[in-house]
């Protein structure tokens, strides 16, 4: 089985900054992709940003320029730097990882989510 667990959220004005962090554990071979999806209210559930085994970043247009994937593959962690916060940011970010493990193979995993609220 595999964990994710993220820190990181809270309440911040526009304009200001937040760093997500996610850490995998458990019965990992490898993790071929982790990323961060954020879901607000009443609204479907949407990728933010992903960062691939090769170290290749993607990005959602909308928060290109202000938010920052990265990845610590030696800790199995992930980061979004998020900078330049709008109210229009504010939604549960969900890490993802796609992750290998010894038991189950290849298997999609979630996080628990956290909260990032922006105020105007």
């Amino acid at each position: 089985q595999v964990q994710l667990v993220e820190s990181g959220g809270g309440l911040v004005q526009a304009g200001g900054s937040l760093r997500l962090s996610c850490a995998a554990s458990g019965s990992i071979i490898s993790i071929n992709s982790m990323g961060w999806y954020r879901q607000a209210p009443g609204k479907q559930r949407e990728l933010v940003a992903v960062i691939i085994g090769s170290g290749s970043t993607n990005a959602a247009d909308s928060v290109k320029g202000r938010f920052t994937i990265s990845r610590d593959n030696a800790k199995n962690t992930v980061f979004l730097q998020l900078n330049s916060l709008k109210p229009e940011d504010t939604a549960v970010y969900y890490c993802n990882a796609a992750v290998v493990t010894s038991t189950t193979g290849w298997r999609n995993y979630w996080g628990q989510g956290t909260q990032v609220t922006v105020s105007s």
